[in-house]
């Protein structure tokens, strides 16, 4: 017998235990208290988000000190818990900058590229903008992502404390391969200088590998406006996939040669110390790595029906499976990989769970195309120190959800 694989076939089979707990609470509600239609309020030039939504980034200063007034802060965090999909607006993508955001009069930026090419350039913006170009969709995380678990699992914390320095954009600019074909780069040039417009003069020594010339773009659109100031306005380096201070912002600058620039920002700055008492000076590529974001820390759930959703993503390539345990990582299930599960970008994962009332803790493992498998928070430790996040909800007797570690 040949089976047709239809929509209605799809939906019927994902009805499942969540569509009865929202039939048998649907059953019971009317419409007697839904507000009468009337005239809405006029047109306006930008849209804004209704009053009942609730929405902001977190600014942040060092790890633990939370809730600070913005002029102290060193960051701003995303709020994972409240989005929904896969794509982060873009004033609530997370921030993360060393001397602040400066405000470029896009007419007065400036791109010098130079270095073992044919040809040195200073480009305008207009020169960029008439450029060919391309989009897309991929996630920026700041390498210090998870930095509330490293050490230890505070337990009044939410998502948005523990993960919010990763968002998912829709990402417009020149592809750099295109650039580097303009100017000419000698064969022999392995690595580039990208340096920043910012007050810190952030700048980080970039391998041409053919990865990152083949996906890098120097983007100057977001979300299909333009860049906010915020996150590079008018131009930044995008590489996909890379921990987050590769991706210049501001850029002004990119230098071509056969070696490490060995700026302050790779040796002492962003490396890592090891367990061994080395440190990892170019780690490039953002793990494996998965997040449940309801329930999560904060949160109470109810007994009987709930949902688990989270996001995942890899650095090196396509989510292809992620795994949840409802007791503590003694046993593991699928969970469902929402469409689209795009290469470098935010997936998303549901499963349908139901609490009997008992106290347990909630995991999730993901799994990318490449065979790369988030590892436990134990394994991960050996190998490289408390540099490290894996991030557990443990729920209560009362339905309280609190972040631990396991």
């Amino acid at each position: 017998m040949t089976h047709v694989l239809s929509r209605r076939n799809i939906l019927s089979a994902a009805m499942g235990v969540a569509g009865a707990a929202v039939v048998e609470r649907a059953s019971a509600d009317s419409l007697a208290d839904v507000p009468e239609r009337g005239p809405g309020n006029p047109l306006t030039a930008t849209s804004e988000r209704s009053e009942f939504v609730h929405i902001a980034r977190l600014p942040e200063s060092t790890p633990g000190i939370r809730h600070v007034d913005p002029s102290r802060a060193i960051n701003s965090k995303a709020p994972l818990d409240k989005l929904v999909g896969t794509i982060t607006p873009a004033d609530l993508h997370y921030e993360r900058s060393h001397a602040g955001v400066p405000e470029i009069d896009p007419a007065k930026h400036r791109l010098l590229v130079h270095g073992m090419v044919q040809k040195n350039l200073v480009l305008t913006m207009d020169d960029i903008l008439a450029m060919p170009s391309i989009s897309r969709i991929a996630f920026l995380e700041c390498t210090g992502n998870g930095w509330e678990n490293w050490k230890s699992a505070p337990s009044d914390v939410t998502v948005q404390n523990t993960h919010g320095l990763i968002s998912t954009n829709e990402w417009t600019g020149v592809p750099l391969s295109f650039l580097v074909d303009l100017v000419g780069v000698d064969p022999a040039s392995t690595w580039m200088l990208a340096e920043g417009g910012d007050g810190s003069a952030v700048a980080r020594s970039i391998p041409l590998t053919d990865e990152i010339l083949s996906e890098g773009i120097l983007a100057h659109g977001q979300n299909g406006e333009p860049l906010r100031p915020a996150h590079g306005f008018p131009l930044r380096l995008f590489l996909p996939g890379f921990e987050g201070n590769l991706n210049i912002k501001w850029l002004r600058r990119l230098k071509f040669g056969t070696r490490p620039f060995m700026t302050r920002w790779e040796t002492a700055r962003y490396t890592q110390l090891q367990a061994d008492g080395s440190a990892r000076q170019f780690q490039l590529h953002q793990d494996v790595n998965s997040v449940i974001t309801s329930p999560s820390g904060m949160m109470e759930i109810r007994l009987g029906y709930t949902r688990i959703t989270g996001l995942a993503w890899s650095g090196h390539g396509r989510i292809v499976r992620v795994e949840i345990s409802t007791d503590g990582a003694k046993t593991w299930r699928d969970a469902v990989i929402s469409a689209p599960a795009l290469p470098k970008a935010q997936t998303r994962f549901q499963a349908d769970w139901v609490w009997d009332g008992a106290p347990t803790k909630i995991v999730s493992r993901s799994t990318d195309e490449k065979g790369n498998v988030q590892p436990d928070r134990a394994s991960f430790i050996a190998a490289r120190n408390t540099n490290a996040l894996f991030h557990k909800k443990k729920i209560d007797a009362a339905g309280k959800v609190r972040n631990v570690l396991a």
